[in-house]
């Protein structure tokens, strides 16, 4: 493994400046994308459904807006193709503004939309479309992002730099959050639902702005830089990777469901089922996810040191594994009653998901070769999400319905076997510069 990560990093002579503006600009980028996508993850929990869908059952709003939640999952895979097209052509620097451009576009459009109650039908078509703008840009965030991180890596330390992306998750779930909850404090339900929600996706566009300015700032890596001056990219990245590397795609897909389904089980659908079906203030719940949160950060740093210190591959599966185990008991965590132990079900799901998703960013570089890395990370970490994220508040609502909040958990269970599966089948290839 030392051997593959020294060969990703060829010229890794880089001063400690450029080592911090790397993962300064890894780890803002991503805290801005996830920021982004986390306000409408939160929003859809509160608001979108009465806004946007209020002919409808309490039940089914809940349902259509997790829908409309989901289907940025979707986009994603699609944004993963093309950004990962010019990631690999072109560079990781230019696709990184490009996708981040997108997605804060579409995020500070959302703020203006209208209801449905002052333009009708088109408004959930809007909401939809700027939906799917959002997970299309995020679609080539990470990937460009963790290749930053881990190509400009010095010898021994890829998991740890890998791991700044990964940190752009907790920091961008601590400013949606703890926006929201401050809006929560400060503001009305009718002035909330009305007006307040609408704040935190006005506020994206400061961070987008900052964004850009740490990632126009960043040269290029040298691992894209030595292998175009090898040979020249494929033509078609994405046919030369389903070609030669499909394995390593569907291996690197199931490796990441865990760390979605975590997230998104531990924030969405907790968020809504709780101050719907279980009775917690809003205010109250946002706090306890916020101090929850910490955990997720701690994890993810564990798992980079601890990564380095054995293998990615390793603390990946040890994170699936221990997922399981907090599957079967998070439902009945969620619901007993106390806060206490709503907070210790919630901070040991998310430390459970640091574990999986720390040692990602320099697990899944392993897998393709440089000529095609940006594609194959991205489309395998983005199917993974449509598995994990997407369908995740979905079934966990479709389980409390049909069985009870005991059975939650059971999604979680499956996910970290899914990736378990995915990190005991994978192929690591035996150079970056293998055949594409």
């Amino acid at each position: 493994m030392s051997s593959l990560m020294d060969t990703m990093n060829p010229h890794h002579s880089g001063t400690l400046r450029q080592h911090a503006r790397i993962l300064i600009a890894s780890l803002v980028g991503t805290a801005v994308e996830f920021y982004d996508f986390y306000i409408y993850a939160t929003a859809a929990a509160l608001v979108i459904g009465p806004l946007f869908f209020p002919a409808q059952s309490a039940a089914a709003r809940t349902l259509l807006a997790f829908m409309t939640f989901g289907l940025a999952f979707f986009a994603r895979p699609v944004g993963a193709v093309v950004f990962g097209h010019f990631g690999d052509r072109v560079g990781r620097k230019s696709t990184l503004v490009a996708s981040l451009l997108l997605m804060g576009g579409s995020t500070l459009a959302i703020a203006f939309l209208p209801t449905y109650t002052s333009a009708g039908a088109i408004a959930p078509l809007l909401l939809c479309l700027l939906r799917f703008g959002q997970g299309f840009g995020l679609g080539g965030e990470w990937g460009g992002a963790s290749l930053l991180a881990v190509e400009n890596a010095p010898p021994g330390w890829a998991a740890r730099f890998g791991a700044a992306p990964q940190l752009g998750a907790p920091v961008g779930f601590l400013f949606a959050n703890g926006l929201f909850l401050i809006l929560s404090l400060a503001l009305t339900p009718a002035a909330f639902a009305s007006w307040g929600w609408r704040i935190p996706f006005l506020a994206s566009a400061v961070l987008v702005g900052v964004g850009l300015w740490v990632r126009m700032n960043i040269s290029e890596t040298p691992v894209f830089r030595a292998a175009l001056a090898a040979a020249p990219p494929p033509r078609v990245p994405l046919g030369a990777l389903l070609r030669h590397h499909s394995g390593a795609v569907l291996a690197g897909t199931a490796g990441v469901v865990t760390c979605f389904a975590i997230f998104y089980l531990a924030t969405t659908f907790a968020l809504s089922f709780a101050t719907t079906r279980l009775g917690y203030p809003i205010e109250r719940f946002l706090a306890v996810q916020l101090i929850a949160n910490f955990a997720l950060a701690a994890g993810i740093v564990v798992a980079g040191i601890w990564a380095d210190r054995t293998s990615p591959a390793r603390v990946l599966a040890l994170g699936a594994g221990l997922t399981m185990v907090i599957g079967l008991g998070f439902g009945s965590g969620l619901g007993s009653g106390s806060v206490v132990m709503v907070v210790l079900t919630l901070a040991a799901a998310l430390f459970a998901m640091g574990l999986a998703y720390g040692p990602v960013g320099a697990w899944l570089p392993t897998l393709f070769p440089a000529p095609v890395r940006y594609s194959g990370i991205s489309i395998a970490f983005n199917c993974g999400g449509i598995a994990g994220g997407a369908l995740a508040p979905f079934a966990a609502s479709w389980l409390a319905l049909v069985g009870g909040v005991a059975y939650v958990g059971l999604f979680l269970t499956l996910a970290g076997a899914v990736t378990l599966a995915g990190v005991v089948l994978a192929r690591p290839a035996l150079t970056p510069r293998a055949a594409a």
